[in-house]
This record gives C-alpha cells, sequence and structure tokens, in this order.
C-alpha cells in the first residue's frame, strides 16, 4: 500500500489526548444511555471501551463519530472540539459501525474507492488503493460480488478496508470481530498493531474479552452509561485475575449457582 500521506491530512495539536469527553450525556425521554462520562483516551494507544449490553458503549460510540449529536457535554478529538470543528474531525477518523452501514448496490471495491474519495484522495490513487486493499483483506477473490452478498465477516472486512484508505489518526470500531472467522481476525488484529506502532490511536468495543486482553494497553468498563474502571491492563489485572473476572466483578453480573430442575 502507498505511503504517500493522504491530502486529507492535517496539521494536529502534538500535545494532548487522543479524545477527550467531559460530563458527557446523552438522554431519550427521562433514561440517560450516557450519564456524565469522563474518558481521556491517550494517543497511540490501543483503547478497550467495554461493558455489558445496554450499558451505553454504542451511543458513546456513535457520538465520538459524529453519527448522533450529545444532548450535552464536550467531545474533543485530535485537539478538535466536536462542536465547532465536526468535518475537520471526520477527515481523520477511521470508522467501523457495529451496523457495517455499507451501499449494497457496489462491489467491495467500488465501496473502498468511494469512501477514498470522500476523504478527498484523487481518482486514480483511490482506485489504487482499493485494489490494494481488496488484496490485503484477502476480498478480491470476490471483485465482481455485490456487498448485498457478503457474507457479515466479509462486510467487517469491507469496513474496516475503507476505514484504512485515508490512513487515519484515529479509529473507532464498534465490535469489529464480529461475525469474523478465525483467520480475517488475525489479519485484522495485525493490521491494527500495526497502525498503532505508526503512532495511530484504536479505540474499540467488543464482548470478546480475551481479544481485549491480548491487544489492548489500556481499557475502561462503562455501566449504565457512567464509567466504572480504567486504567492499563497491568493497573487493572491484581494477581492472576483475569479481564473476565474483572469484568464480572465490576458489572456485579456474578454466576448463578441455581439451576433449573427441567435442566437437571
Amino acid at each position: 500500500m502507498s505511503d504517500l500521506p493522504s491530502p486529507t491530512s492535517r496539521v494536529l495539536p502534538e500535545s494532548g489526548p487522543a479524545i477527550a469527553v467531559r460530563r458527557l450525556f446523552k438522554t431519550y425521554g427521562e433514561k440517560h444511555a450516557v450519564n456524565g462520562l469522563d474518558l481521556t483516551v491517550p494517543r497511540g494507544c490501543f483503547y478497550g471501551f467495554l461493558g455489558p449490553n445496554g450499558a451505553g458503549k454504542t451511543t458513546t460510540i456513535r457520538m465520538l463519530m459524529g453519527l448522533i449529536p450529545a444532548t450535552s457535554g464536550e467531545i474533543e478529538i485530535l485537539g478538535y472540539q466536536m462542536s465547532r470543528q465536526s468535518l475537520d474531525i471526520r477527515r481523520l477518523l477511521g470508522l467501523v459501525p457495529d451496523d457495517t452501514l455499507l451501499f449494497d448496490h457496489l462491489t467491495g471495491g467500488e465501496f473502498i474507492e468511494f469512501a477514498g474519495r470522500l476523504y478527498g484522495l484523487p481518482r486514480g490513487e483511490a482506485h489504487e488503493r482499493s485494489l490494494e486493499l481488496l488484496a490485503l483483506f484477502e476480498l478480491d477473490g470476490n471483485a465482481r460480488k455485490l456487498i448485498a452478498e457478503y457474507s457479515k465477516g466479509m462486510r467487517k472486512r469491507c469496513a474496516m478496508a475503507a476505514a484504512l484508505i485515508h490512513r487515519p489518526q484515529l479509529f473507532l470500531m464498534d465490535e469489529p470481530f464480529e461475525g469474523v472467522d478465525a483467520v480475517g481476525a488475525r489479519l485484522m488484529k495485525n493490521i491494527l498493531i500495526e497502525q498503532v506502532k505508526r503512532g495511530a490511536t484504536i479505540f474499540l468495543t467488543s464482548h470478546v474479552l480475551d481479544v481485549v486482553e491480548r491487544l489492548c494497553d489500556r481499557v475502561a468498563i462503562i455501566h449504565e452509561g457512567q464509567l466504572v474502571v480504567e486504567g492499563s491492563m497491568e493497573e487493572l489485572r491484581q494477581g492472576r485475575e483475569t479481564l473476565e473476572e474483572l469484568f464480572v466483578r465490576t458489572v456485579g453480573g456474578a454466576p448463578t449457582t441455581e439451576k433449573l430442575e427441567w435442566l437437571a
């Protein structure tokens, strides 16, 4: 893949976190989906954002992506304020949403090229990079297949390829490995690790805690829209406690010892 910088590259503030969230709320009626969240994500790290179902993870990441507005609070990404500079922010992001919002009537290559054009790449460069990314993600064998015919794992790989085409500074990824087979997941992990090595920041949600434990430098756990635990993996794993054990202990989901009679 070409090492040329993207024409959408900006001169970024050299200091400060990749993501800074202050008193963030998202309210639906009387329910706080996100309830006063404070979060700081350092640059150049692999950051896991965890929580049980309904904790507010996807709502938070959609606000960071600019897909939905916050009810109140502040979001700063790579030194830019979401409230005033959302377009500048979007040019610097690589997005892999949970629902993989792709254009089903396009082929994978057409969609990836389209993403490159949206980010300001010249037509020829966007086309060249799309072909390289199709090969990298092992989708070139299905070059004529429409995205509507893709499996969920193929859609995830296509979405990640499109997120990479402009060499973003920050990746926001909601369940990026869901539905991806072991070979595809290993490929995606290796690519993300290389991106962190070049200085990018990865912010992801996942229910696969062993993947988070192996990949992430830092982890945050939210529950009922609020941050309950945050720190480096070394800080959070006390003794021999696994991330799964920490998660269950933190959100109060201890396994029951009761049995159903009809299952006995």
